[in-house]
């Protein structure tokens, strides 16, 4: 049985367990990336590791998909299951007028790192996050600095004249 069709039975038992934690999926050269709904991310997390054994977060990151697009940013978590050796790939869309989605810190504690990086970096906020703060760059720092909008060589702190 090919990787992929393993990986898509877990879309259809999220499907079963509840239609509307799945908005998009994909499934591109032998990964499944499963779009959900910020609303749902602590669900379906939660479901994957208890119920289908993907009990490692391997990473979360964020995106900046640029100031043009809608919704602007996307935050991937990337999940393996050490019982079955597959991976799959979350993906939560956010707007930038709204660039929150709740903490997954309560399913594995290594979201507390991953979230806070994604937060300094790029300004998204994890609702419900033991201690959001900066993990990466100074308290004091101006802006996010992987924003595509920001400018290349940052912000002059002074002025030269």
């Amino acid at each position: 049985m090919a990787e992929s069709t393993v990986l898509l039975e877990f879309v259809e038992k999220l499907r079963t367990e509840n239609s509307e934690w799945i908005s998009d999926f994909k499934d591109a050269r032998g990964e499944v990336t499963i779009t959900v709904p910020r609303e749902f991310i602590v669900d379906v997390c939660w479901v994957l590791k208890s119920k289908h054994g993907f009990n490692m977060l391997a990473d979360l990151c964020g995106a900046d998909r640029g100031p043009e697009e809608d919704p602007r940013f996307e935050v991937n978590y990337h999940l393996f299951s050490t019982t079955h050796h597959k991976r799959i790939r979350l993906k939560v869309l956010l707007s930038e007028d709204d660039p929150k989605v709740n903490t997954v810190v309560t399913i594995w504690k290594t979201a507390n790192w991953h979230e806070r990086e994604t937060y300094d970096l790029l300004g998204v906020i994890f609702e419900n996050h033991p201690d959001l703060r900066r993990i990466l760059l100074p308290s004091d720092f101006d802006g996010h600095a992987l924003r595509k909008d920001y400018p290349l060589r940052g912000y002059e702190p002074y002025s030269l004249t």
